[in-house]
């Protein structure tokens, strides 16, 4: 449906292009950005102008950051010799709300998928291997790979290349979770979670 106003109509249109937003919504936020003061309209202009022109990959754990390195690699007070892999950036930013771990991190860019052509070269696995081998001391990697087949033969392909490196490689626990009732389990998570159960 065109709008009153082409303007409106092309920014409706740039709106409903964002993930997890429909046509509706996008015309909400537009509505709403009018409503606002020219001044906190270009705040959030310029914030996402700043967001393409200053973020990059930091060169060693490849999150995204705006210095390279990133927070995470240049902090003396990160344990070193752990290293938890994960498919994408926002991952770094799940596993670092819980403030569990304190080690560093490497980001794939994604994992093995056949169907979709991305094969180990097309992920960051030669530059994880070239950081084993010439970078820090690493000791430990965890893998914190989504579980799925995808998940599964990134970290079945990563193991075999690293464990002969003397690199312990670990993954996170899978299983049921908390709050949970059984009867709304999967098969493949319920036989997770029997493989992996700990003593009490």
């Amino acid at each position: 449906m065109q709008l009153i106003s082409e303007t409106l109509e092309q920014a409706v249109e740039q709106l409903a292009r964002l993930p997890g937003m429909g046509r509706k919504s996008a015309q909400r936020i537009a509505m709403f950005l009018l409503k606002q003061s020219d001044e906190q309209v270009f705040r959030l202009s310029r914030a996402i102008s700043d967001l393409k022109k200053n973020i990059r990959y930091c060169s060693v754990c490849f999150n995204i950051t705006d210095r390279d390195p990133c927070p995470v690699c240049q902090s003396e007070k990160r344990k070193t010799g752990v290293v938890c892999v994960v498919e994408e950036p926002k991952d770094v930013y799940v596993i670092e709300r819980t403030k569990e771990f304190n080690g560093r991190y490497h980001v794939l860019g994604g994992v093995i998928s056949p169907l979709q052509n991305i094969g180990p070269n097309e992920l960051r696995i030669n530059e994880l291997i070239h950081r084993i081998r010439d970078g820090e001391p690493i000791r430990e990697l965890i893998l914190a790979l989504n579980p799925d087949a995808e998940g599964e033969a990134t970290g079945y392909y990563i193991n075999k290349l690293v464990q002969p490196m003397g690199v312990d490689v670990t993954r996170i626990a899978h299983g049921i979770p908390m709050g949970t009732d059984l009867e709304f389990i999967d098969d493949a998570t319920l036989t997770r979670a029997f493989a992996g159960r700990q003593t009490f």
